[in-house]
């Protein structure tokens, strides 16, 4: 039978632990907090130039073209198998290989927006 922890016998560094290491997981593996329809409107000002009005991307900038955010094979790579946090980095700090602007960190994208911009872009997949 399964025994809960029993948080109290441990010491406190391994329950500081715990909890440090339990809220790192929490805010990298968010989920996206944002409000679509404001997406949509950060999304057709500062992204449609590369990823296209639709989100069918394809705009090769430097090494890598955009990626296709109605194709469900983009939204099955391994490497967004945690979209939300993947693009909210992607957002955030830019890729330099592929000429993503890091938005967030050059302060052209307040967090708020970039939750939103985040919610917007799943309305862009194709449903099953």
């Amino acid at each position: 039978m399964f025994q809960p922890l029993n948080f109290r016998a441990l010491g406190a560094a391994t329950r500081l632990a715990l909890v440090v290491l339990g809220a790192g997981l929490a805010q990298a593996a968010a989920p996206a907090k944002g409000n679509p329809a404001a997406g949509k409107t950060v999304f057709a000002t500062k992204c449609v130039a590369c990823h296209k009005a639709d989100g069918s991307g394809g705009v090769k900038l430097t090494g890598n073209p955009t990626p296709n955010w109605k194709d469900p094979k983009v939204w099955a790579d391994p490497k967004r198998k945690n979209a939300d946090a993947f693009m909210r980095d992607c957002i955030q700090n830019g890729k330099i290989q592929s000429g993503m602007v890091a938005w967030g960190k050059t302060g052209q994208l307040k967090p708020q927006q970039i939750e939103d911009l985040i919610a917007y872009i799943h309305t862009l997949a194709k449903k099953k």
